[in-house]
C-alpha cells in the first residue's frame, strides 16, 4: 500500500511541475513579450531597445539652458561617436525629418553630458531655481580653486565644478570648464562630500569626474539632432581623443610655498633673467612641437622645478623635455631651426639613445631627450659633450598627464614621484624626508632577517638588537646621501666601484640563505618547504617587501609586488634556498663549504656579466621559459585557435564583429579558471 502511495505521489508531482512550466511559457509568450514589444516601440522610427525618456530629458534641459541664455555643448562621448559616425547625414539633415525617428538621443544610457564654460554663466542661481520649479532635481558640486592655492588670502575659494540634473530616470551630467592661464580648459574632479546622497544617481558611471581634465578651447557649431538644435565641437573626433588623455595634475602650490619659504628664492638679476629665457624657450619648443604633432613632457631639472616649487630651477641652465621614440619626427631639426633655435647637439641616432639640443637666447640650452620603451621599463641615453661617454638611464613604465606651468598646459609624467626618483635616485625623498629615507634604507638592510622572523613566529625587531649593525648601515646612509658635494655618491658612479660593491654583496646573499635554511631546519627538522621559504626571505628579503617601503615613500604600486613578476635578486635567492635545502637535508651529496663557494662564484660571475653587459637576463630565462610553457602554458594554445575560427565566421556573412567573439572566448577562459579556483 505503502508503494503506492509513493508513486500515486510522485506522478502528481510531475504532473503539477509540467503544468506550471507550460503555465510559465503562455504566460511570457503572451503577456511579458508583448508588454516589451510595446515598451521598446514606444517611438515611431526608433530601434529596438531605444526609449525616448532620455530624449525628453534632453529636451527639457535644452529648453531652459536656451531661455536662460546658459551657452551648453554635448560633450557625451557616446552621442558624439555616433554624430561623428553619421557626421554628413547629420549636417545634411533639416529640422523637420529630424523629428520622425529618435537615433542619437534614445540610445540607452544613464547620463547625458554637456559642458559649458564658467565665464560665460552670467545667472547661476536662477537658472538653478527655474531648474527645480521645471521638475529637474538638481545638485551642485563645488571645491577648492585650486589655483589659488598660492595665495594665502584666497586658499580655500570654492568654485562650482560639476551640476547633476535629474528628470524621471534620466540624468544630465553639466561639467563646468574654467579658463585657464595656458588658453586652455579645465575641470575639475567630482568630489562627493559628506552630506551628499551617494544612491542620487549612479556615480561611478560618469564619464568625466573621476579626476581634473584639461582640454584645447573647442570651436563649436550648431546642428540639429533628433530635432533638437544642439552646439558640438567643430571637430569632434578630436574632443574624443582628448578624453582618455585628459588627466590634469596641478602643481604643488603649497609644499612650493613650503619649500621657498625654507630656501630663499633667488632674485638676483641672472636668475630672474635665466628664468624669463627659459620659459620664453619652453613656450616656443611646446608652440614648435604641437605643429609637429609631436607629444612631449617636462623632464629632468625641469620637470623637478615644476615639481618641487612650481617654477623654473635658477640655476639649471637649460631647458629639459622628453619624447617617445616612436613619436620622432624627420623635420624636427628642420622646424627648431626655423624658429629660431639652431642645432648644437645631436647624439646617438634614433636607433640607440638619441638627444638633441638646441642653442636658446643668452646660453639657455634646450635638450630633448628620446625615451625607448622595453616590456617593463623605459630608457634614455646621455652622452657627455666633452669625452663622448654614453650612459644609459632606466626609468619604470609610465603614462603622461596635462599641468599647468610657466602660463602653459605641459605634459608631466603621472607618474611623478616615482619618475624624479629614477632620475635623481633617492636623494630627493632623502632631502624631502629624512626620516622616511632612513627607514626604507633599514628595510633594505635588514628586512630578510625581520621577515623571516615573522614567519617563524620570533620577535621581528631581534634583528635590530645589534646596535654596531644599525650604527654602521645609519652611518652608510648619512654618508651616501648628505656628504658635503655628494662625493660618495659620485664615486659609487664610477663602474669599478659598483662591480666591488655588487661582489661583495653577493657574497653576504649565500651566507644569509645559508643562515636562513639552517635556523629554520633548527625548528623544523627535515620541512623542506619552510627551510626554503626561510631561506628566501632571509636572502631577498628587502626586495620581497618592497610594497610596504613604497608605501612608506607614499608611492604604493600593486603592480609591482614580486610575487607578481619577480626580479633576478627573489628569483636567484629562491634557486639558493632551494640547493641548500636539498643539500641540509642529504639529497645533494655535496658539502656545504664547497657548495657554498660554487654557488657564491655563480652568483658573482651573473652579476658582474649583467652589470657590463647592461642586460637584465637571466642565465637561466631559457630553461625557466621553456618550463613554464611545459607546466603552465598548455592551456593558452586554445585561445588563438578559438580566436581564429570566430573570425572566419564573422567573414561568412555573420555581420558580428571580431571583438564580440574574442570577448566570449575570454569570459569562458575565465570562467573556466573560477571553477578550477573553487
Amino acid at each position: 500500500m505503502s508503494k503506492i502511495s509513493k508513486n500515486v505521489i510522485l506522478v502528481l508531482l510531475t504532473l503539477t511541475s509540467s503544468a506550471f512550466l507550460l503555465f510559465q511559457l503562455y504566460y511570457y509568450k503572451h503577456y511579458l513579450s508583448t508588454k516589451n514589444g510595446s515598451a521598446l516601440s514606444k517611438s515611431k522610427g526608433s530601434r529596438i531597445g531605444f526609449d525616448r525618456t532620455q530624449w525628453r530629458a534632453v529636451k527639457k534641459f535644452i529648453m531652459l539652458t536656451s531661455s536662460q541664455n546658459v551657452p551648453v555643448f554635448l560633450i557625451d562621448p557616446l552621442i558624439l561617436e555616433l554624430i561623428n559616425k553619421n557626421f554628413e547625414q547629420v549636417k545634411n539633415t533639416s529640422h523637420a525629418s529630424s523629428t520622425s525617428e529618435c537615433k542619437f538621443f534614445c540610445v540607452p544610457r544613464d547620463f547625458t553630458t554637456f559642458a559649458l564654460q564658467y565665464q560665460l554663466w552670467k545667472n547661476e542661481e536662477g537658472w538653478f531655481r527655474i531648474a527645480e520649479n521645471m521638475g529637474f532635481q538638481c545638485l551642485k558640486i563645488e571645491s577648492k580653486d585650486p589655483r589659488l592655492d598660492w595665495i594665502d588670502s584666497l586658499s580655500g575659494t570654492e568654485i562650482p565644478l560639476h551640476y547633476i540634473c535629474k528628470l524621471a530616470s534620466h540624468a544630465i551630467h553639466l561639467v563646468v570648464f574654467h579658463e585657464r592661464s595656458g588658453n586652455y580648459l579645465w575641470h575639475g574632479h567630482l568630489r562627493l562630500k559628506g552630506h551628499i546622497d551617494r544612491k542620487f544617481v549612479p556615480f561611478r558611471k560618469l564619464q568625466f569626474g573621476r579626476y581634473p581634465g584639461a582640454f584645447d578651447r573647442p570651436e563649436l557649431q550648431q546642428i540639429t539632432v533628433d530635432g533638437l538644435d544642439v552646439l558640438i565641437p567643430k571637430d569632434p573626433m578630436h574632443f574624443l581623443e582628448e578624453i582618455p588623455h585628459s588627466r590634469f595634475i596641478e602643481c604643488r602650490y603649497k609644499e612650493a610655498r613650503a619649500f621657498f619659504q625654507q630656501y630663499l628664492d633667488d632674485n638676483t638679476v641672472e636668475a630672474m633673467t635665466f628664468q624669463k629665457h627659459a620659459k620664453e624657450l619652453l613656450q616656443l619648443a611646446a608652440k614648435t612641437l604641437k605643429k609637429l604633432g609631436v607629444r612631449f613632457w617636462l623632464s629632468s631639472g625641469t620637470c623637478l622645478g615644476w615639481y618641487r616649487q612650481c617654477s623654473i630651477i635658477p640655476y639649471s641652465k637649460d631647458v629639459d623635455l622628453g619624447i617617445f621614440i616612436q613619436d620622432y619626427k624627420s623635420d624636427i631639426i628642420s622646424a627648431f631651426q626655423d624658429a629660431g633655435l639652431p642645432l648644437k647637439h645631436k647624439f646617438g641616432k634614433v636607433e640607440d639613445s638619441l638627444e638633441l639640443s638646441f642653442q636658446g637666447k643668452d646660453d639657455v640650452k634646450l635638450d630633448i631627450f628620446f625615451f625607448y620603451e622595453e616590456t617593463d621599463h623605459m630608457w634614455n641615453g646621455g652622452t657627455q659633450a666633452k669625452t663622448g661617454r654614453k650612459f644609459k638611464y632606466l626609468f619604470p613604465k609610465f603614462t603622461l598627464c596635462w599641468t599647468e606651468f610657466v602660463d602653459t598646459k605641459f605634459r608631466v609624467p603621472c607618474e611623478t614621484v616615482e619618475y624624479i626618483e629614477a632620475n635623481y635616485g633617492a636623494a630627493e625623498l632623502a632631502w624631502k624626508n629624512p626620516l622616511s629615507s632612513w627607514f626604507t634604507a633599514m628595510l633594505h638592510c635588514f628586512g630578510g632577517g625581520i621577515l623571516s622572523c615573522v614567519l617563524l613566529a620570533e620577535p621581528p625587531l631581534r634583528f635590530l638588537a645589534n646596535s654596531t649593525n644599525i650604527l654602521l648601515a645609519s652611518s652608510i646612509w648619512y654618508i651616501a646621501f648628505f656628504c658635503p658635494c655628494d662625493l660618495v655618491s659620485q664615486g659609487y658612479s664610477f663602474l669599478p666601484v659598483q662591480l666591488l660593491a655588487a661582489g661583495m654583496k653577493e657574497v653576504t646573499r649565500t651566507w644569509k640563505i645559508v643562515g636562513g635554511v639552517t635556523h629554520a631546519n633548527s625548528y623544523y627538522k627535515n620541512g623542506w618547504i619552510v627551510m626554503i621559504a626561510i631561506g628566501w626571505a632571509r636572502g631577498a628579503g628587502g626586495s620581497i617587501i618592497t610594497n610596504f617601503e613604497q608605501l612608506l615613500k607614499g608611492c604604493w604600486k600593486p603592480e609591482a609586488e614580486e610575487w607578481l613578476k619577480m626580479s633576478y635578486t627573489a628569483k636567484v635567492t629562491l634557486l639558493g634556498s632551494v640547493i641548500f635545502t636539498f643539500q641540509q637535508t642529504k639529497h645533494l651529496a655535496i658539502s656545504r663549504h664547497n657548495l657554498m663557494f660554487f654557488f657564491t662564484v655563480f652568483l658573482v660571475a651573473t652579476k658582474i656579466t649583467m652589470m657590463i653587459t647592461e642586460t637584465a637576463l637571466m642565465p637561466f630565462a631559457c630553461f625557466e621559459d621553456t618550463l613554464s610553457r611545459m607546466l603552465f602554458g598548455w592551456q593558452q594554445q586554445f585561445l588563438p585557435c578559438e580566436k581564429k575560427s570566430e573570425t572566419k565566421s564573422s567573414f561568412n556573412g555573420t555581420g558580428s564583429s571580431t571583438s564580440k567573439p574574442v570577448a566570449n572566448a575570454s569570459e569562458k577562459v575565465k570562467k573556466k579558471h573560477s571553477k578550477k579556483t573553487e
